[in-house]
């Protein structure tokens, strides 16, 4: 007995003791993932979904005390933005980043260029491809973020067709949105360049001729790294590698280290697809014509509901792409002219301008020449047909109604037949017309039972005459 009562006062004694331990195992869910690599997939163009998910990855990263984030990519460039906040991100960054363009046949294109350039190591697979970072038209301002359209040349006061032409000259001082957009795209690329001890040169490169360059040529011209076939070759390559990290030298040991893929959560895919072009595009006109419905029929509140949700989406999406308001404009024109088609005879007219205006709005909708960022053009042509086929649809339903027999209110009782329930004294009296009886007047005597026809109506006095089948 004696011995119990020492060990259960020994163990309350060292329970307080235990308790930090303790603390430590629980806890210990990051501690025991320490060594491990993080891995981020970046695949298709670059958007607010796409830094985001990047955004999350790092804090996930961090919370579970990786030693290594592999930014596995394979991109045609994407949105400026949203490529200066990855970057950022990437920079201040506690773990170091390896940016891996992979698997073979995979590029860093644009966007992509950026980033490789800003990770703290930059790793390609074999025959993969890096550059072409010239800044591109988005919404009516280049945008450094996308596009791989080289600008032409200044310097053409040498060539043949220029010889004997006067030079007008330039405005000093003034220069246009794309001379300031590609001096900023440049700056921009060349400090990330010199930051890692990277190509300088062949970053200006990159933006003011659109170069782009193999993985075997990038590791030659120090643009990248390292080769390596897959993710565990390149585990491999980086054990024992040494690199600065905000100051500090560090050195990395991924030999046996456990690679764990963190997925996009329910909100990252939500955003990438609502920010979805396509996908925003038909929400918008969902939201549209749902609150067309709701409006023509009152009371029904579904179409209401389901149209202002839409809408409300829509213009989340638009918020985030690079939306041109002239191609939203003439959406809402050419649905407005397609609804007035079926209130107003303009025999087809305001119908075939709506199309018109539709389908111009559609292909401007997305301004940009930016892989990933534009409507595709059978969705354009299968909405635009459906519109159309509706709304000539109620048109010709409405012409074909409008040439039946009135069936209600006071136009229905002129040529109506009915029989008189008295005889009529000084030409007036009762009849009977559609199971009603009505006060009537005649210029022609009428007797009990006599059929008669309704000529003309006053207020709730009919004008009959004698109904002759024959002759009418």
């Amino acid at each position: 007995m004696k011995r119990w009562r020492l060990l259960l006062f020994l163990l309350l004694t060292a329970w307080p003791l235990l308790m930090p331990a303790q603390e430590a195992v629980e806890a210990g869910k990051p501690a025991a993932a320490a060594g491990n690599v993080i891995l981020l997939n970046i695949s298709g163009a670059i958007g607010p979904a796409t830094s985001d998910y990047v955004h999350r990855g790092l804090k996930k990263a961090q919370q579970a005390g990786a030693t290594l984030v592999v930014l596995q990519m394979d991109t045609p460039g994407g949105l400026d933005t949203a490529m200066r906040k990855i970057i950022q991100d990437v920079i201040a960054s506690p773990i170091p980043v390896v940016t891996y363009v992979s698997p073979s046949g995979a590029r860093a294109a644009s966007a992509g260029a950026y980033i490789l350039l800003a990770s703290h190591i930059a790793a390609m697979a074999p025959a993969t491809n890096v550059g072409a970072a010239t800044p591109v038209h988005i919404g009516g301002v280049p945008d450094p973020g996308g596009g791989s359209k080289p600008p032409e040349k200044e310097d053409k006061k040498d060539s043949p067709d220029q010889k004997g032409k006067k030079e007008k000259p330039a405005k000093a001082g003034k220069p246009g949105m794309d001379e300031k957009a590609l001096n900023d795209a440049i700056a921009y690329i060349r400090g990330l360049a010199q930051m890692r001890g990277r190509n300088v040169e062949w970053a200006e490169k990159a933006v003011r001729e659109a170069d782009s360059i193999s993985a075997e040529e990038a590791v030659k011209q120090n643009v990248a790294d390292l080769i390596a076939a897959d993710l565990p070759d390149l585990l491999k390559k980086l054990d024992g590698r040494k690199l600065s990290l905000q100051g500090r030298e560090i050195t990395l040991k991924t030999q046996g280290a456990q690679l764990q893929a963190y997925e996009p959560d329910w909100r990252n895919r939500l955003l990438a697809t609502i920010a979805d072009p396509n996908v925003a595009y038909i929400l918008m006109l969902l939201g549209i014509y749902g609150l067309f419905f709701e409006l023509w029929n009152p009371g029904y509140v579904l179409p209401g509901v389901i149209g202002g949700i839409c809408l409300l989406l829509a213009l989340y999406a638009f918020q985030v792409l690079p939306i041109s308001f002239a191609g939203l404009g003439l959406i809402l024109l050419g649905i407005a002219f397609m609804v007035a088609e079926a209130f107003l005879p303009s025999f087809g007219a305001l119908g075939i301008g709506g199309v018109v205006a539709f389908v111009v709005g559609s292909i401007i909708l997305m301004d940009t020449d930016v892989e990933g960022y534009t409507v595709a053009w059978p969705l354009i042509a299968g909405v635009a047909l459906a519109s159309a086929a509706f709304f000539f649809t109620v048109v010709a339903l409405a012409m074909k109604a409008r040439k039946r027999q009135v069936v209600s209110g006071q136009e229905e009782m002129l040529g109506a037949t009915g029989a008189a329930l008295e005889n009529f004294k000084e030409g007036e009296g009762r009849v009977r017309v559609h199971s009603e009886e009505w006060q009537a007047r005649s210029g022609t005597a009428l007797k009990r039972g006599q059929k008669v026809k309704v000529v003309g109506i006053e207020g709730l006095v009919l004008t009959v005459e004698p109904y002759n089948p024959e002759g009418h």
